[in-house]
């Protein structure tokens, strides 16, 4: 039977609970009021900092005074840690020098110490020498006072001192690695989700308003040369143009801050690009003027959403490259689908004047690449590979092959 850690306990549970919600200032404040009062608890008057050994004076209203100096100003130990050691220092060397009885109060020094290591900023080198300075003085004013200790018991609890204050100062830059360490991972994410946004807005616009340009040419010279069929070419402007707003109201869909992946919303399925919407593509396309040869091999089996997504923007960015670099050119589009991989092949003939009609391959930005350069970022996401490059016959190709995840539907 695995035994039950004690602050998991239900009736710790709130109480903890309630201490974690509290901002620093007031659990300082507490933790200050709760030592001043166990300071005057006489079975923990054996607990706590002391250097002199001289001879004991009887307690008073001064000793209470410096006792609540003592501990008081640890609420301050964050907000003013240099101010709050100067002030428990002080009365610490009052205390002791006049020599009173050691208390519980007198711990309130370690903290101070620690609380300079762990927040003090500026000046961290000139306080620690001030500090240095003040209790070298304190040690000289309480050997002149009688006090039976050597130099070694005044290095001794010096160094005690100093082992403090490096524990604090360990763990403050410990805080500030992990801080920037947070800040980084903020960053990182931040422009990993630009670039990502920047790709999915470069596929989507690009490929849509390439294709209303085609098409929109040829109405044009239709207008002219057969006005029966200009009615069929502005159809299928105004048809790409609510394919791109329909898969635009996706794109922001999917961008909104929920959480779920693109595939969690059943009511995004229907209009996420997917490995069953390919048909749609070549489709428009063909109304574009591209003459499209598609052929898909194998059993199409469901993929995870990043899986389709990446091999339906490959087949999209080489469709659109043909329409952009290779009007009218027959293009194939060729789908294979494995037991291990999905191997994608578009391939496009060169026109007439000229011999690759190979797209212009610019280097991906800031936001994380265009055309090619993106679209070989996106496979590589996946662990896929991407190659593209003019044909020993002529025209242009697009290969990739990316790793295949089946998942139960």
């Amino acid at each position: 039977m695995s035994r039950q850690a004690p602050w998991s306990r239900p009736e710790l549970r709130a109480p903890l609970g309630w201490w974690q919600k509290q901002a620093d200032s007031h659990k300082d404040g507490l933790c200050a009021l709760l030592l001043a009062v166990l300071a005057f608890v006489p079975t923990l008057s054996k607990i706590g900092a002391q250097i002199g050994d001289l001879p004991e004076r009887p307690a008073g209203a001064l000793s209470f005074g410096l006792i609540l100096a003592q501990t008081l100003p640890l609420a301050a130990r964050r907000r003013w840690p240099a101010g709050t050691l100067g002030v428990v220092g002080c009365a610490f060397a009052v205390y002791q020098a006049l020599g009173f009885a050691t208390t519980f109060g007198s711990l309130g020094l370690y903290l101070a110490v620690y609380s300079a290591g762990a927040h003090r900023v500026r000046l961290r080198l000139g306080s620690a020498a001030v500090a240095s300075a003040a209790y070298a003085a304190l040690a000289v004013v309480l050997n002149r006072l009688g006090s039976p200790l050597g130099a070694p018991d005044y290095l001794a609890f010096y160094l005690t001192l100093t082992v403090i204050w490096l524990v604090g100062g360990t763990v403050r830059t410990r805080r500030i690695e992990e801080a920037q360490r947070r800040r980084l991972a903020a960053e990182v994410a931040t422009a990993t989700e630009r670039a990502r946004i920047a790709r999915e807005l470069h596929d989507v616009v690009t490929h849509h308003v390439t294709a209303m340009v085609v098409q929109a040419d040829a109405a044009q010279f239709l207008l002219t040369s057969a006005p029966e069929r200009a009615r069929e070419g502005l159809s299928a402007v105004s048809d790409t143009g609510r394919r791109a707003l329909t898969e635009l109201r996706h794109l922001l869909g999917v961008l909104e801050a929920t959480g779920d992946s693109p595939g969690a919303d059943p009511a995004h399925t229907d209009r996420a690009p997917t490995l069953g919407r390919l048909g749609d593509l070549v489709e428009q396309a063909r109304s574009a003027g591209q003459p499209v040869e598609f052929r898909e091999q194998g059993e199409r089996r469901p993929q995870p959403a990043d899986v389709e997504l990446a091999a339906y923007r490959v087949v999209q960015e080489a469709l659109t490259n043909a329409m952009k670099h290779a009007t009218g050119q027959p293009t194939t589009v060729v789908v294979q689908h494995g037991e291990e991989r999905i191997e994608i092949g578009v391939s496009t003939d060169a026109p007439d004047d000229s011999p690759t009609a190979a797209p212009v391959t610019r280097k991906p930005g800031p936001a994380g690449g265009r055309g090619l350069a993106g679209l070989r970022a996106r496979v590589r996401m996946v662990n896929g590979e991407l190659e593209a490059g003019p044909r020993p016959e002529g025209g242009f190709e697009i290969r990739a092959t990316i790793p295949s995840k089946s998942v139960q539907e």
